[in-house]
């Protein structure tokens, strides 16, 4: 595989093209890849649940970081804001999150995790776990650690946010 770094760094060397590099070797194909099999592996469990992928993810954002103001709820939960807007909306009314005006700044609304929506997401959690030990399979504990530590490096990279 040709080096991505070392050909845009020398100019002289043309930038490998994506057929030259694989898309095995491609770590944002792969990374999308992951995510689409473990979004899939859940999505009937969700269902079942009345829940959508953007929906568990702000209920799991909502559960370690409650009272979010929408814009960085998603941006946590990886969600287009209009999306998530419109899956607030449902779990609002189905009484799995809450709206309440920000004390501080009235323009800004606050979401927070019900009980309700914290047992819907404590449901769908073995699941979860279940998904994310099957991706992990067969890979050692520091494997998994050095793995994990280079995504929150990578993510710092290309972080647009201070949260």
């Amino acid at each position: 595989m040709n080096d991505i770094k070392s050909a845009v760094s020398e100019k002289s060397e043309p930038i490998p093209r994506l057929g030259e590099i694989g898309l095995s070797n491609f770590a944002p194909y792969l990374m999308n890849r992951i995510m689409g099999r473990y979004n899939a592996d859940l999505r009937q469990e969700m269902t079942g649940l009345g829940l959508t992928t953007p929906k568990m993810r702000a209920l799991a954002v909502l559960s370690v970081i409650d009272a979010l103001p929408i814009t960085e709820l998603a941006v946590y939960a990886v969600v287009e804001q209009s999306t998530l807007s419109r899956s607030l909306e449902q779990l609002a009314s189905d009484g799995l999150v809450r709206r309440d005006p920000d004390p501080t700044d009235s323009r800004v609304t606050r979401i927070s995790i019900t009980e309700a929506g914290r047992a819907a997401l404590d449901q769908l959690w073995p699941s979860m776990v279940r998904v994310y030990e099957q991706m992990f399979k067969d890979i050692p504990a520091e494997e998994r650690q050095a793995f994990v530590t280079t995504l929150q490096k990578m993510l710092n990279n290309v972080r647009k946010h201070d949260f």
